[in-house]
């Protein structure tokens, strides 16, 4: 078994101040595992860097205010199977000692599997939704990023069955000649808001992302285009959601999934839904026939 750590700079780019989480700013996992795609492609070329698994995001890692770049480090394990399970880690400095901080960790399968892209009509539920919430009114209440991150666009549609919506990846003046390993990161994280605000229908906590399953691209993303998402709840446990994430595109074709994602409160009870979200889903059968 192959294992290894080495250093990696983090440059920061000035739409990450936009990405806060209870008055900090926080490096995105949908960034993290940018970086951590790069890393892999150079570490064995051979590693489709689209399919990833078993990712779980441990700790914040915090951008200090006027911070232009993160030291921090990558480690990684190769598998009894071929695959890469790579980590995302930061040295904590203290008077006598250092420690090792562990952020994320994602693995990465060696081949691609073959799929077949979905039509149009497993897009979005033939039946309407219960209730329906304005972006603007999401992002100044329910998900509080900078204008950066305000992904979803028109309006989220809710029901018990899921949430659906439309998505507009920025097109940043800096990225405009950048082509990620991954796509665009902005259509995966507005996807991640809309599962966001369908979590405060159903508990008490403000759920954020803390690692999925599986994440499988078909198709990347692209800055400055519209994209669809749906939003299909799982499970629920007193203190995880679990989802599953589709990403269209604007003629139909399925462009990314997110199998297994989950969702807890990392805030310990400090931040909570606003009192106007309860009862916003008429049908709250998922909350009452998934509890444990």
């Amino acid at each position: 078994m192959m294992s290894s750590r080495k250093p990696v700079t983090i440059p920061v780019k000035p739409w990450f101040r936009d990405h806060c989480f209870n008055g900090k700013v926080i490096l995105p996992a949908v960034e993290i595992m940018e970086i951590l795609a790069s890393a892999v492609q150079v570490i064995r070329p051979d590693i489709h860097p689209r399919m990833l698994s078993n990712a779980s995001f441990l700790k914040f890692l915090e951008i200090p205010e006027e911070t232009t770049e993160l030291s921090a480090l990558i480690d990684y394990n190769e598998g009894d199977k071929g695959e890469i399970c790579i980590r995302l880690l930061s040295r904590i400095h203290f008077k006598k000692i250092t420690r090792i901080k562990e952020h994320a960790q994602v693995s990465f399968l060696t081949r691609l599997q073959e799929t077949t892209g979905r039509t149009a009509t497993d897009q979005f539920p033939s039946s309407p939704p219960s209730n329906s919430i304005a972006a603007e009114r999401i992002y100044q209440e329910l998900v509080p990023f900078g204008p950066a991150y305000h992904t979803l666009t028109g309006r989220l549609h809710l029901s018990d069955k899921g949430a659906w919506g439309y998505l507009q990846a920025p097109l940043l003046a800096e990225e405009k000649q950048i082509e990620k390993t991954l796509g665009s990161p902005f259509p995966l994280d507005g996807a991640m808001h809309a599962a966001c605000v369908f979590g405060q229908c159903v508990v008490d906590f403000v759920p954020f992302p803390v690692g999925f399953s599986k994440r499988t691209i078909h198709n990347p993303t692209r800055a400055g285009k519209q994209y669809k998402t749906k939003i299909v709840p799982v499970s629920h446990s007193r203190d995880e959601l679990v989802f599953d994430l589709s990403i269209f595109d604007a003629a139909g074709t399925l462009c990314e999934t997110v199998k297994g994602l989950r969702m807890r409160d990392v805030s310990r009870g400090q931040i909570v839904p606003p009192d106007w979200l309860k009862g916003t889903l008429k049908n709250n059968d998922f909350a009452t026939t998934t509890k444990q």
